[in-house]
Protein backbone atom coordinates (compact mmCIF):
# COMPACT_ATOMS: atom_id res chain seq x y z
CA UNK A 1 0.00 0.00 0.00
CA UNK A 2 1.29 3.41 -1.12
CA UNK A 3 1.86 5.49 2.38
CA UNK A 4 5.16 7.26 3.59
CA UNK A 5 6.86 5.29 5.53
CA UNK A 6 7.30 3.34 2.18
CA UNK A 7 8.18 6.49 -0.01
CA UNK A 8 10.77 7.62 2.79
CA UNK A 9 12.44 4.40 2.71
CA UNK A 10 12.14 4.45 -1.71
CA UNK A 11 13.18 8.08 -1.13
CA UNK A 12 16.85 6.99 0.54
CA UNK A 13 17.86 4.73 -2.07
CA UNK A 14 20.43 5.38 -3.77
CA UNK A 15 21.74 4.29 -6.97
CA UNK A 16 25.84 3.42 -6.42
CA UNK A 17 26.62 4.07 -9.94
CA UNK A 18 23.61 2.59 -11.60
CA UNK A 19 20.24 4.61 -12.63
CA UNK A 20 16.44 3.94 -11.40
CA UNK A 21 13.90 4.41 -14.24
CA UNK A 22 10.38 5.99 -12.77
CA UNK A 23 7.28 5.68 -14.92
CA UNK A 24 4.03 7.54 -14.30
CA UNK A 25 1.68 6.35 -16.88
CA UNK A 26 -2.21 7.47 -17.19
CA UNK A 27 -4.02 4.25 -17.76
CA UNK A 28 -7.69 5.40 -17.89
CA UNK A 29 -10.13 6.82 -19.56
CA UNK A 30 -7.86 6.08 -22.11
CA UNK A 31 -8.23 2.13 -24.26
CA UNK A 32 -5.03 0.12 -23.69
CA UNK A 33 -4.54 0.87 -27.40
CA UNK A 34 -3.81 4.61 -25.82
CA UNK A 35 -1.62 4.40 -22.97
CA UNK A 36 0.63 1.53 -24.82
CA UNK A 37 1.11 4.28 -27.75
CA UNK A 38 2.02 6.76 -25.13
CA UNK A 39 4.49 4.55 -22.92
CA UNK A 40 6.25 3.79 -26.58
CA UNK A 41 6.74 6.94 -27.82
CA UNK A 42 7.90 8.16 -23.85
CA UNK A 43 10.57 5.11 -23.81
CA UNK A 44 11.45 6.04 -27.89
CA UNK A 45 12.30 9.58 -26.06
CA UNK A 46 14.00 8.18 -23.51
CA UNK A 47 16.33 6.17 -25.77
CA UNK A 48 16.77 8.93 -28.08
CA UNK A 49 17.76 11.83 -25.68
CA UNK A 50 19.97 9.58 -22.91
CA UNK A 51 23.54 9.01 -23.16
CA UNK A 52 24.57 5.75 -24.14
CA UNK A 53 26.13 5.09 -21.62
CA UNK A 54 23.48 5.39 -19.19
CA UNK A 55 21.35 3.84 -21.88
CA UNK A 56 23.16 0.72 -21.61
CA UNK A 57 22.59 0.39 -17.70
CA UNK A 58 18.82 1.32 -18.01
CA UNK A 59 18.24 -1.01 -21.29
CA UNK A 60 16.51 -3.86 -19.19
CA UNK A 61 14.64 -1.72 -17.32
CA UNK A 62 13.42 0.19 -20.65
CA UNK A 63 12.35 -3.87 -21.84
CA UNK A 64 10.75 -4.57 -18.84
CA UNK A 65 7.98 -1.94 -18.37
CA UNK A 66 7.42 -2.17 -22.12
CA UNK A 67 6.54 -6.11 -21.72
CA UNK A 68 4.90 -5.24 -18.48
CA UNK A 69 2.56 -2.55 -19.78
CA UNK A 70 1.75 -4.05 -23.38
CA UNK A 71 1.92 -8.12 -21.82
CA UNK A 72 -1.02 -6.63 -18.84
CA UNK A 73 -4.10 -9.55 -18.69
CA UNK A 74 -5.81 -7.43 -16.34
CA UNK A 75 -7.30 -4.15 -16.18
CA UNK A 76 -5.24 -1.28 -14.52
CA UNK A 77 -6.95 1.25 -12.29
CA UNK A 78 -6.66 5.09 -13.10
CA UNK A 79 -2.67 5.45 -12.83
CA UNK A 80 0.42 3.21 -12.67
CA UNK A 81 3.65 4.05 -11.17
CA UNK A 82 6.53 1.80 -11.55
CA UNK A 83 10.16 2.43 -10.35
CA UNK A 84 12.67 0.17 -11.73
CA UNK A 85 16.75 -0.32 -11.17
CA UNK A 86 17.15 -3.97 -13.08
CA UNK A 87 21.60 -2.94 -11.90
CA UNK A 88 19.92 -2.89 -7.76
CA UNK A 89 16.91 -5.81 -8.81
CA UNK A 90 14.52 -3.10 -7.57
CA UNK A 91 11.28 -3.11 -8.89
CA UNK A 92 8.20 -0.91 -7.18
CA UNK A 93 4.65 -1.01 -8.99
CA UNK A 94 1.70 1.05 -7.98
CA UNK A 95 -2.05 0.53 -9.02
CA UNK A 96 -4.00 3.60 -8.28
CA UNK A 97 -7.24 5.20 -8.31
CA UNK A 98 -6.28 8.24 -9.17
CA UNK A 99 -4.99 9.54 -12.94
CA UNK A 100 -1.13 10.60 -13.47
CA UNK A 101 0.28 12.54 -15.84
CA UNK A 102 2.20 10.74 -18.14
CA UNK A 103 6.01 11.02 -17.27
CA UNK A 104 9.51 8.63 -17.58
CA UNK A 105 11.95 9.99 -15.51
CA UNK A 106 15.92 8.60 -15.72
CA UNK A 107 18.13 9.33 -12.43
CA UNK A 108 20.52 8.14 -10.05
CA UNK A 109 17.50 8.13 -7.36
CA UNK A 110 13.86 7.07 -7.51
CA UNK A 111 11.42 10.26 -9.12
CA UNK A 112 8.31 9.86 -6.04
CA UNK A 113 7.10 13.43 -6.59
CA UNK A 114 4.09 12.37 -8.01
CA UNK A 115 3.35 9.91 -5.54
CA UNK A 116 3.70 12.73 -2.65
CA UNK A 117 1.23 14.83 -5.04
CA UNK A 118 -0.94 11.95 -4.50
CA UNK A 119 -0.27 10.99 -0.85
CA UNK A 120 -1.12 14.77 0.04
CA UNK A 121 -4.16 15.30 -2.18
CA UNK A 122 -5.84 12.12 -1.33
CA UNK A 123 -5.96 12.26 2.78
CA UNK A 124 -7.39 9.71 5.06
CA UNK A 125 -10.80 10.29 6.24
CA UNK A 126 -12.81 7.92 8.19
CA UNK A 127 -16.86 8.06 7.55
CA UNK A 128 -19.62 7.00 9.68
CA UNK A 129 -23.26 6.27 8.62
CA UNK A 130 -25.01 6.22 11.81
CA UNK A 131 -28.67 5.85 12.95
CA UNK A 132 -30.31 5.13 16.69
CA UNK A 133 -29.80 0.98 15.90
CA UNK A 134 -27.09 1.10 13.55
CA UNK A 135 -23.82 2.02 11.95
CA UNK A 136 -21.49 1.77 9.30
CA UNK A 137 -17.69 2.65 8.99
CA UNK A 138 -15.76 3.42 5.82
CA UNK A 139 -12.20 4.48 4.92
CA UNK A 140 -11.76 7.13 2.00
CA UNK A 141 -8.15 6.93 0.63
CA UNK A 142 -6.49 7.60 -2.40
CA UNK A 143 -9.64 8.37 -4.18
CA UNK A 144 -11.38 4.81 -3.32
CA UNK A 145 -13.47 3.96 -0.66
CA UNK A 146 -13.86 1.17 1.31
CA UNK A 147 -16.09 -0.43 3.82
CA UNK A 148 -14.69 -1.66 7.03
CA UNK A 149 -17.51 -2.50 9.33
CA UNK A 150 -20.67 -2.61 10.76
CA UNK A 151 -22.38 -2.19 14.27
CA UNK A 152 -26.20 -3.41 14.83
CA UNK A 153 -27.62 -3.05 18.14
CA UNK A 154 -31.33 -5.31 17.29
CA UNK A 155 -32.69 -4.27 20.69
CA UNK A 156 -32.96 -0.73 20.64
CA UNK A 157 -37.19 -0.48 21.31
CA UNK A 158 -39.24 0.94 18.82
CA UNK A 159 -41.49 3.78 18.50
CA UNK A 160 -43.85 4.17 21.62
CA UNK A 161 -47.31 2.73 20.82
CA UNK A 162 -50.95 4.13 22.81
CA UNK A 163 -51.33 2.09 25.85
CA UNK A 164 -47.91 1.06 26.18
CA UNK A 165 -45.38 -1.93 26.55
CA UNK A 166 -46.42 -2.81 30.15
CA UNK A 167 -48.57 0.14 30.66
CA UNK A 168 -45.27 2.42 30.57
CA UNK A 169 -46.04 5.96 30.15
CA UNK A 170 -45.03 7.50 26.89
CA UNK A 171 -42.21 9.78 28.67
CA UNK A 172 -41.19 6.96 31.05
CA UNK A 173 -40.67 4.60 27.56
CA UNK A 174 -38.94 7.34 25.71
CA UNK A 175 -36.43 7.66 28.54
CA UNK A 176 -36.30 3.63 28.02
CA UNK A 177 -35.44 3.91 24.51
CA UNK A 178 -32.91 7.09 25.04
CA UNK A 179 -30.95 4.89 27.32
CA UNK A 180 -30.64 2.13 24.84
CA UNK A 181 -29.58 4.75 21.76
CA UNK A 182 -27.01 5.91 24.33
CA UNK A 183 -25.88 2.52 25.11
CA UNK A 184 -25.41 1.99 21.11
CA UNK A 185 -23.93 5.36 20.36
CA UNK A 186 -21.53 4.44 23.42
CA UNK A 187 -20.88 1.40 21.36
CA UNK A 188 -19.99 3.27 17.86
CA UNK A 189 -17.67 5.10 19.16
CA UNK A 190 -15.97 2.75 20.79
CA UNK A 191 -15.44 0.68 17.27
CA UNK A 192 -14.62 4.36 16.10
CA UNK A 193 -12.11 4.91 18.21
CA UNK A 194 -9.97 1.41 17.81
CA UNK A 195 -10.71 2.39 13.97
CA UNK A 196 -8.71 5.40 13.90
CA UNK A 197 -5.99 4.95 15.83
CA UNK A 198 -5.55 1.35 14.11
CA UNK A 199 -5.51 2.89 10.71
CA UNK A 200 -3.79 6.56 11.77
CA UNK A 201 -7.51 8.66 10.83
CA UNK A 202 -7.08 12.65 11.74
CA UNK A 203 -10.30 13.38 9.65
CA UNK A 204 -13.96 12.33 10.53
CA UNK A 205 -17.04 13.01 8.25
CA UNK A 206 -20.51 11.86 10.05
CA UNK A 207 -23.67 10.66 8.14
CA UNK A 208 -26.96 9.71 8.74
CA UNK A 209 -30.08 10.69 10.58
CA UNK A 210 -30.18 14.07 12.43
CA UNK A 211 -30.75 12.78 14.93
CA UNK A 212 -27.65 9.71 16.24
CA UNK A 213 -25.54 12.02 14.37
CA UNK A 214 -26.76 14.60 16.86
CA UNK A 215 -26.31 11.81 19.45
CA UNK A 216 -22.34 11.23 18.38
CA UNK A 217 -21.18 14.44 18.39
CA UNK A 218 -22.32 14.49 22.12
CA UNK A 219 -20.75 12.18 23.48
CA UNK A 220 -17.34 12.01 21.67
CA UNK A 221 -14.46 12.91 23.31
CA UNK A 222 -13.08 16.18 22.39
CA UNK A 223 -10.14 15.00 20.73
CA UNK A 224 -12.40 12.87 18.44
CA UNK A 225 -15.16 15.74 17.90
CA UNK A 226 -12.59 17.88 16.81
CA UNK A 227 -11.87 15.34 13.53
CA UNK A 228 -15.26 15.93 12.41
CA UNK A 229 -14.52 18.04 9.54
CA UNK A 230 -18.04 17.65 7.69
CA UNK A 231 -21.48 15.95 7.41
CA UNK A 232 -23.61 14.37 4.88
CA UNK A 233 -26.78 12.90 4.27
CA UNK A 234 -27.70 9.29 3.20
CA UNK A 235 -29.21 6.62 4.06
CA UNK A 236 -28.45 3.44 5.94
CA UNK A 237 -29.10 1.22 3.10
CA UNK A 238 -26.87 3.58 0.36
CA UNK A 239 -24.51 1.20 -1.51
CA UNK A 240 -20.93 1.91 -0.98
CA UNK A 241 -20.49 4.32 -4.11
CA UNK A 242 -23.42 6.30 -3.38
CA UNK A 243 -22.01 7.29 0.20
CA UNK A 244 -18.52 8.03 -2.09
CA UNK A 245 -20.41 10.63 -4.18
CA UNK A 246 -21.99 11.70 -1.08
CA UNK A 247 -18.66 12.50 0.88
CA UNK A 248 -16.86 14.09 -2.21
CA UNK A 249 -18.06 17.68 -1.44
CA UNK A 250 -17.58 17.68 1.86
CA UNK A 251 -13.46 16.33 1.17
CA UNK A 252 -13.18 18.88 -1.26
CA UNK A 253 -14.36 21.90 1.14
CA UNK A 254 -12.31 20.81 3.79
CA UNK A 255 -9.09 20.25 2.04
CA UNK A 256 -9.26 24.06 0.11
CA UNK A 257 -9.95 25.08 3.91
CA UNK A 258 -6.96 23.50 5.72
CA UNK A 259 -4.30 24.86 2.62
CA UNK A 260 -5.66 28.07 2.93
CA UNK A 261 -5.02 27.60 6.53
CA UNK A 262 -1.74 26.27 6.39
CA UNK A 263 -0.57 28.79 3.92
CA UNK A 264 -2.01 31.57 6.09
CA UNK A 265 0.42 30.25 8.79
CA UNK A 266 3.05 29.65 6.83
CA UNK A 267 3.31 33.04 5.69
CA UNK A 268 2.26 34.48 9.10
CA UNK A 269 5.07 32.93 10.27
CA UNK A 270 7.76 33.70 7.94
CA UNK A 271 6.78 37.29 7.76
CA UNK A 272 7.43 37.72 11.40
CA UNK A 273 10.67 35.50 11.29
CA UNK A 274 9.22 32.43 13.88
CA UNK A 275 10.67 28.82 12.31
CA UNK A 276 9.51 29.47 9.07
CA UNK A 277 10.82 30.85 5.50
CA UNK A 278 9.33 31.37 1.88
CA UNK A 279 11.70 31.14 -1.40
CA UNK A 280 12.97 28.66 -3.17
CA UNK A 281 16.79 29.69 -1.60
CA UNK A 282 15.74 30.16 1.45
CA UNK A 283 14.06 26.41 1.43
CA UNK A 284 17.32 24.84 0.26
CA UNK A 285 19.56 26.52 2.57
CA UNK A 286 16.66 25.42 5.42
CA UNK A 287 16.90 21.97 3.52
CA UNK A 288 20.53 21.26 3.60
CA UNK A 289 20.89 22.49 7.33
CA UNK A 290 18.48 19.66 7.59
CA UNK A 291 15.61 22.23 9.67
CA UNK A 292 12.76 21.50 7.92
CA UNK A 293 9.65 20.46 9.59
CA UNK A 294 7.49 20.85 6.64
CA UNK A 295 7.79 21.87 3.29
CA UNK A 296 4.57 23.88 1.42
CA UNK A 297 4.23 23.99 -1.82
CA UNK A 298 2.41 24.30 -5.17
CA UNK A 299 1.53 21.54 -7.16
CA UNK A 300 2.79 21.27 -10.48
CA UNK A 301 5.82 23.76 -9.10
CA UNK A 302 8.73 23.63 -11.55
CA UNK A 303 12.17 25.40 -11.27
CA UNK A 304 15.77 24.42 -12.51
CA UNK A 305 18.85 24.50 -10.37
CA UNK A 306 22.04 22.46 -9.79
CA UNK A 307 22.91 19.28 -7.62
CA UNK A 308 26.18 18.74 -5.79
CA UNK A 309 27.19 15.45 -7.46
CA UNK A 310 28.80 13.93 -3.89
CA UNK A 311 26.81 15.50 -1.18
CA UNK A 312 23.36 16.11 -3.22
CA UNK A 313 23.21 20.04 -1.90
CA UNK A 314 20.65 21.41 -4.23
CA UNK A 315 21.36 25.09 -5.50
CA UNK A 316 18.96 27.87 -7.43
CA UNK A 317 22.25 29.65 -8.20
CA UNK A 318 24.48 28.51 -10.56
CA UNK A 319 27.83 27.63 -9.11
CA UNK A 320 30.43 25.18 -10.13
CA UNK A 321 31.67 24.06 -6.76
CA UNK A 322 29.88 23.23 -3.83
CA UNK A 323 29.84 25.60 -1.18
CA UNK A 324 29.83 23.11 1.93
CA UNK A 325 32.19 19.96 -0.17
CA UNK A 326 33.92 21.34 -3.08
CA UNK A 327 32.35 18.72 -4.81
CA UNK A 328 31.47 19.66 -8.31
CA UNK A 329 27.61 20.58 -9.45
CA UNK A 330 25.90 19.54 -12.59
CA UNK A 331 22.66 21.03 -13.75
CA UNK A 332 19.14 19.56 -12.66
CA UNK A 333 15.88 19.99 -14.67
CA UNK A 334 13.49 19.46 -11.60
CA UNK A 335 15.03 21.27 -8.33
CA UNK A 336 11.43 21.14 -6.55
CA UNK A 337 10.57 17.35 -6.96
CA UNK A 338 13.91 17.14 -5.95
CA UNK A 339 13.99 19.46 -2.83
CA UNK A 340 10.64 17.34 -1.88
CA UNK A 341 12.43 14.08 -2.42
CA UNK A 342 15.19 15.11 -0.03
CA UNK A 343 12.76 16.57 2.36
CA UNK A 344 10.81 13.28 2.91
CA UNK A 345 14.26 11.68 3.77
CA UNK A 346 14.72 13.58 6.56
CA UNK A 347 11.30 12.94 7.45
CA UNK A 348 9.62 15.85 6.89
CA UNK A 349 6.06 16.28 5.99
CA UNK A 350 4.86 17.65 2.77
CA UNK A 351 1.78 19.49 2.06
CA UNK A 352 1.11 20.32 -1.75
CA UNK A 353 -1.39 22.81 -2.53
CA UNK A 354 -4.09 22.67 -5.26
CA UNK A 355 -3.70 26.42 -6.26
CA UNK A 356 -3.33 29.41 -4.03
CA UNK A 357 -2.23 33.10 -5.19
CA UNK A 358 -0.89 34.38 -2.12
CA UNK A 359 1.90 31.16 -1.69
CA UNK A 360 2.33 31.76 -5.73
CA UNK A 361 3.22 35.68 -5.28
CA UNK A 362 5.92 34.33 -2.30
CA UNK A 363 7.78 31.77 -5.25
CA UNK A 364 5.05 28.85 -4.23
CA UNK A 365 7.37 27.04 -1.87
CA UNK A 366 7.82 27.72 1.51
CA UNK A 367 8.47 25.66 4.68
CA UNK A 368 7.92 25.42 8.58
CA UNK A 369 11.62 24.83 10.50
CA UNK A 370 12.13 22.56 13.67
CA UNK A 371 14.10 25.02 14.77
Amino acid sequence: MLNHEELKEIATLQADGSYFVSLYLNVSPNTKGNYVIHLKNMLKNISEETDKTILKKIKGDIEKLEAFVTGNKREFKKGLAIITSSEKSFWKEYHLAVPVKNTIIVDKTPYIQPLLDILDNYKQYAVLLVDKESARLFLVHLGEIEEYGEVHTPDVPGKHKRGGWFSLSGHRFERHIDYHVSLHIKDVIKKLESFLAAERIERIITGGSDDAVAKVREMLPRAVSEKIVGIFHAEMFANVNDVFEKVKPVISESESMAEKAIVSDLLTAAGKGQNAVIGIEDVLNALQEGRIMKLVLLKNLKDEGYECRNCRNLSKQKVSVCPYCKGGMEEVNYLIDLAAQRAVEQGSLIEVIADNKELLDAGGIGAFLRF
